[in-house]
This record gives C-alpha cells, sequence and structure tokens, in this order.
C-alpha cells in the first residue's frame, strides 16, 4: 500500500516516525517550512532525508504543482495528520482510498479549531481521538477509528498532547493492516455536533473574576507547547505557564489583587479564593496590594 503522508506539527512528526517503524510503504511527505500560526509546527522533511523519501514544501496543498506532485507518486491512500488548511476535492480524489485525517475529539462533537486547548479550558473530563476520511467540509468525514482517553484537573495542555499521541499510536497499529488488506470498516458521523471556533489572543487573557479552578484550566490549557495564557500588569502583557491552587478564605479583596509571594509565586485573588501564578514571566515580582488585570 502506497502512502503519501502529509503534516507540519509535532503530531505529524509522531505519526511518521510510528509509520516509518511500523514498515509502511511512505512514497511521498509534504510538510511545511514555517508556520506562523502553529505553536507546535515542526519541519519533517529531515525524517525524509533520513528514510530516503521524496518530499516537497508545500503552502498550497489545492495547488495544481502540489497535485501533480502527488499524483506522479501513484498513492492508494493519503494520511493527512496535523494540516491545518481545509482540503479541496481535486486533492481528495487523487487516491482511490482517500485522504484519511485525525482530529483530537470525539467526532461528531466538538469539530473546529483548537480541540485540546477547548477541552481543557472548558473543564471537560473526557475528549478523544478520531481518524477520518475527509471530505471537503471540516472534519465531517466517515469515522475510520476513534478512542477516548480521561481528563484530568492536573492535566495541561502538554498532558493531553502525550494523551492524544498515545491513543492516536495504538489506532494507527490498529487500522493500518485493515487499510494494507482492505478489511477496514468506516462508518458514518452520527449526529450534528458543534463546531468550536478559532481562538485569539483575548481568549488567552486571564480574567481573575473567574473561578481558581476555571483560570487554572485556562492556564493548564495554553501551556507549552502552545503559547500561554497571559495577564496584564502596568500595561504590559506577562505569559503565565502554570498555577496553582491555594488557600484564601478572606472573601473581601477584590480579584486580581496580589495578596502576597511565596518562594517567587504570586498569589493572587480570584472571585472564590486565591491563586499562586507559579511559573511567570514577571521580571520584577508584582508588589503586594497592586492589581493584576
Amino acid at each position: 500500500m502506497r502512502i503519501v503522508f502529509v503534516g507540519s506539527v509535532l503530531f505529524s512528526r509522531s505519526m511518521l516516525e510510528l509509520l516509518v517503524s511500523e514498515g509502511a510503504n511512505i512514497v511521498g511527505v509534504i510538510t511545511r517550512k514555517n508556520s506562523s500560526f502553529n505553536a507546535d509546527y515542526t519541519d519533517i522533511s529531515d525524517i525524509a532525508i533520513r528514510k530516503n523519501i521524496p518530499y516537497t514544501y508545500v503552502d498550497n496543498i489545492n495547488g495544481p504543482s502540489c497535485i501533480t506532485w502527488v499524483e506522479q507518486l501513484i498513492p492508494d491512500v493519503i494520511f493527512c495528520f496535523g494540516w491545518s488548511f481545509l482540503i479541496k476535492k481535486p486533492f481528495l480524489s487523487i487516491a482511490p482510498m482517500g485522504v484519511i485525517g485525525f482530529h483530537p475529539t470525539l467526532l461528531p462533537l466538538n469539530r473546529g479549531r483548537h480541540p485540546l486547548i477547548w477541552a481543557k479550558a472548558l473543564g471537560l473530563n473526557k475528549s478523544g481521538t478520531t481518524f477520518f476520511f475527509m471530505d471537503e467540509g471540516a472534519d465531517t468525514g466517515d469515522i475510520l477509528d476513534q478512542m477516548s482517553f480521561d481528563i484530568y484537573f492536573e492535566d495541561d495542555a502538554l498532558s493531553l498532547y502525550n494523551k492524544m499521541i498515545s491513543n492516536a499510536t495504538i489506532q494507527v497499529k490498529n487500522f493500518l493492516p485493515k487499510l494494507q488488506s482492505r478489511t477496514f470498516q468506516r462508518r458514518k458521523q452520527i449526529g450534528q455536533g458543534n463546531n468550536w471556533r478559532k481562538r485569539d489572543r483575548l481568549d488567552g487573557l486571564i480574567d481573575f473574576r473567574m473561578s481558581s479552578n476555571a483560570i487554572i484550566n485556562l492556564i493548564r490549557a495554553l501551556t507549552k507547547p502552545y503559547v500561554g495564557a497571559h495577564c496584564i500588569y502596568n500595561g504590559e502583557e506577562i505569559k503565565i505557564w502554570r498555577a496553582e491552587l491555594t488557600n484564601f478564605d478572606i472573601d473581601y479583596f477584590e480579584q486580581g489583587k496580589v495578596v502576597s509571594h511565596k518562594d517567587g509565586a504570586v498569589i493572587v485573588k480570584t472571585s472564590d479564593g486565591a491563586i499562586q501564578l507559579t511559573d511567570h514571566e514577571f521580571i520584577e515580582l508584582p508588589k503586594v496590594n497592586t492589581y493584576i488585570r
């Protein structure tokens, strides 16, 4: 089975390495030379070079030059694992078995952008990973394989990313031989589902009027490998990478007030208590009784 692989994020790297280790016949790799919006972007051409696999850098995957390049490789199937652009019918029609995409939710729930970030920021306790046959919609095609994972309060972006990779590794090992033998099954997505919108900078702004748990979920959702949550202090945007709950029972302090410091952590009042900002980019710690917005 001849496979063309498309991807440009850390997840793509893990999956391409997995496929190579499983002996899959990768006949071509499509990646990007740079990305201005994928925080987890990576160039996977080094794997292709190491394994003597033809590769190409692509900005417009739907362009005629890309389509011609893929057609010449005569793929049976295309794997698109980590590509933040809609793919149109001419590309989707190249391989007889189609294009298999990936989305880290339990489709049809939570289609759309930033799925791991939204799942953690919204405080969900479960999500999952879905491989599906791509169509011209966004995450709407028939499901090939689906697997759930639990989300705990202690989880952050990196631990969820690793759960995603762990799930996907099991799934690829399961469906790859079924694709090769043409014994796979596909099923329609049942239910209308929902679509998560694209996040912007304001979605990462910490509002200390929120509950302590909600703020910590937001910070953990956006920590590395993503862009980080932020607050405003003295008119400057300050990245916050980690925060923890702390005991605080004075309810007449205003939200956003710095109530104390502890071993370099900044303790800030929230709507229902206080949190410690334990990993942050304050050049100097904000003074007690000042405010963070």
